[in-house]
């Protein structure tokens, strides 16, 4: 049973790992010939990194509400055992703290990046 579950696991993450290579390929001309295009525009330094927070941003912030929704039912499920609710504020304090840390890198990014700019 653990081997299958592990085989539905790899297979899963090599499917999401294998989703932007086919989102992204084209099929141009008479024979179809598959082209996969860059998705990041960007020409210089600053607008690399302010691509790739976007995409941290555009990902985490799902994420992290995923989390606290989790954090929600160990909550409920912990039904007034101290064990189990000092695992689930620990989960919380965890998953506050991370979304703590995305959105702080987002702002400390854009606070430098209008310092820069105002220079």
């Amino acid at each position: 049973m653990k081997k299958i579950k592990k085989i539905i696991f790899v297979g899963f993450v090599l499917s999401i790992a294998l989703l932007p290579v086919f989102s992204f390929a084209q099929m141009t001309g008479d024979p179809p010939v598959v082209k996969i295009t860059n998705p990041i525009t960007a020409s210089t330094l600053e607008g690399l990194i302010q691509t790739i927070l976007v995409g941290v941003i555009k990902i985490g912030i799902p994420i992290i509400a995923i989390a606290i929704i989790y954090c929600g039912f160990l909550f409920v499920a912990a039904r007034g055992n101290s064990e189990k609710i000092t695992k689930a504020k620990d989960a919380l304090l965890y998953t506050v703290i991370g979304a703590a840390i995305l959105l702080g890198a987002w702002a400390i990014a854009l606070l430098i990046s209008e310092t820069v700019l105002a220079l």
